[in-house]
């Protein structure tokens, strides 16, 4: 069974027992999310769409852990005006792992 879900504004296509990595949850590690927001389900015989969301389909996750990703450098620069300014950035993001997909309908 496949799922399309959406999780801070952002889609992911996920399956059972899949780990997915996702932007900063307010879930503490080893604690079981439930995702609601189900775009799209298909499974082997059907495909359910929805409008915009599938009633009644919930996706249980475990948080498995908290990271940040790489360090991005941001650098500018102004010619001529001795002007040089260096900034970094790493997002910080949630690994989950997908229990199950379940859906009223099926």
């Amino acid at each position: 069974m496949l799922a399309v879900v959406e999780i801070a504004g952002k889609q992911f296509k996920i399956t059972e027992s899949m780990r997915v990595a996702v932007p900063r949850l307010d879930a503490k590690v080893g604690e079981k999310v439930t995702l609601d927001k189900i775009l799209l389900i298909e499974s082997d015989t059907s495909k359910l769409v929805g409008n915009p969301f599938v009633k009644g389909t919930v996706i249980e996750a475990t948080v498995v852990s908290h990271d940040r990703d790489d360090k991005i450098l941001v650098f500018r620069k102004k010619k001529k005006k001795n002007f040089k300014v260096t900034k970094g950035h790493r997002q910080q993001y949630t690994t989950i792992q997908i229990d199950g997909i379940s859906n009223a309908k099926s």
